[in-house]
């Protein structure tokens, strides 16, 4: 059997997690040592959604541990800065501090939106601060999205799967089984007809343009064959029959009135507000989800299953994931690249420890580094539940997120609000798009 996946992601082995940290340890001249400031204290502010006063405990205590911990440490401190999930992924807060000179010190940023911070010049280089042996321990597949020429301008904290969720007690109300769970788009269609009701969607897609919507709609256009750009890497590939189609599945579940127009809770990630409300019977969400059950629905019955498919179609999911980035014109940049290195990209234990927490206990992910899954408790975790079923059926189909510049996500953007709520004909929203 070989030692990794189709991916590169390697197979769970057991290795002695800390023999690469012990050595680290010993060269304490390697760059993430790092000396107290002599300067007047600077406060960097680390804008994100998840702290202080996130929508899920965990996750917002991780974040206050961390950046207590480097404040403990280190002069130069960081404080955290909250905005809601739906701000910050479709408003214009970020773009809006950037333009006028006053962005945050330190952001998080998906390869989805990476570029435009990249080409505006604004992503702080993190590998002089990083050993080779940490660059290494990222997952190929994960870490090259987060590159320009060979060097690291971002960190990933996670790898996101995208996954359909479905209510058990909305499959029960309707007679239906864990058999009757789809496995084809029609499937999914016929079952979403009978789970709608007059106070039930039966299924649910992302309805609010942005990042976040093209992210969950890419994977549709992939299981049909179709891409963003053809083989030669020169001519446009949304005119293609599976970005056609995609756009038209999507189209066709609301024109048949079994997905919503509309969705709750500031938009199609959050799992409480759709499919827990009862407001739909089955969701596409990602593997975050099963932290949000876990800690706000822990007596909800669902379950997961894998992306239906087109007719002749191949499985896929989208491997997004959120990343650490430093800004090259804040404040302090060297000491914002060093919190990045010291919070998620250093072999020291309790770097690729904090890794390992955030993608098992304060959030359910999986982990971009390999080191993590080394780590018993992890190993654990992920032999068990949703997480299980995540990495043994869903991972395996999964594609990482493209990186785009915002010309070719607008025009993207615009084929799928087009075709999905204006109406417009799948075939000439697609090909507008290519044109584009």
């Amino acid at each position: 059997m070989s030692n990794t996946d189709q991916r590169g992601f390697p197979r769970t082995t057991r290795r002695q997690v800390l023999k690469a940290g012990g050595a680290a340890t010993a060269a304490i001249s390697m760059p993430y040592f790092f000396s107290r400031r002599a300067a007047a204290q600077t406060t960097l502010s680390f804008w994100q959604f998840y702290s202080p006063g996130g929508t899920v405990a965990p996750q917002d205590e991780w974040f206050q541990t961390m950046v207590d911990s480097w404040n403990e440490q280190n002069e130069t401190q960081v404080t955290l800065e909250y905005t809601p999930v739906a701000d910050y992924l479709n408003g214009a807060k970020l773009q809006t501090a950037f333009a006028s000179g006053a962005g945050p010190d330190i952001f998080i940023v998906s390869p989805g939106d990476f570029l435009r911070y990249a080409n505006g010049g604004v992503l702080a280089d993190l590998s002089p601060y990083m050993e080779q042996a940490a660059i290494d321990d990222f997952y190929e597949g994960v870490i090259a999205s987060r590159m320009i020429d060979g060097k690291v301008h971002a960190l990933p904290m996670e790898v996101e799967p995208m996954a359909m969720y479905y209510s058990v007690a909305a499959f029960e109300e309707a007679g239906l089984t864990e058999a009757d769970v789809p496995q084809s788009w029609d499937q999914l269609l016929e079952v979403a007809e009978q789970l709608t009701n007059d106070e039930r969607y039966g299924v649910l897609f992302e309805t609010v343009p942005g990042y976040y919507q093209n992210f969950t709609w890419y994977p549709f256009m992939w299981e049909g064959g179709g891409d963003f750009v053809e083989a030669d890497g020169k001519t446009s590939a949304m005119r293609s029959d599976g970005a056609v189609q995609a756009l038209k599945f999507w189209q066709d579940a609301v024109n048949m009135g079994v997905a919503p127009r509309e969705v709750l809770g500031g938009g199609g990630g959050n799992i409480s507000a759709n499919l827990v409300s009862g407001y739909c019977a089955m969701q596409n969400v990602g593997i975050w989800a099963l932290s949000d059950l876990k800690t706000n629905s822990p007596d909800f019955e669902y379950g997961i299953f894998n992306l239906p498919i087109p007719e002749g179609g191949t499985p896929s999911t989208d491997l997004g994931g959120w990343a650490f980035v430093a800004n090259a014109e804040g404040q302090d940049p060297e000491a914002a690249a060093q919190f990045c290195v010291w919070a998620l990209g250093s072999m020291e234990a309790d770097s690729i420890q904090r890794v390992a927490d955030w993608c098992t206990v304060a959030k359910s992910d999986m982990p971009p580094r390999k080191s993590v899954l080394e780590n018993p408790a992890a190993m654990e975790a992920f032999s068990q539940g949703g997480l299980k079923v995540f990495a043994e059926q869903i991972l395996p189909t999964g594609r990482a997120e493209p990186r785009l510049p915002p010309e070719v996500y607008k025009a993207v953007s615009d084929a799928i609000q087009a075709t999905q709520l204006a109406g417009a004909d799948p075939a000439e929203a697609a090909e507008t798009a290519a044109t584009q």
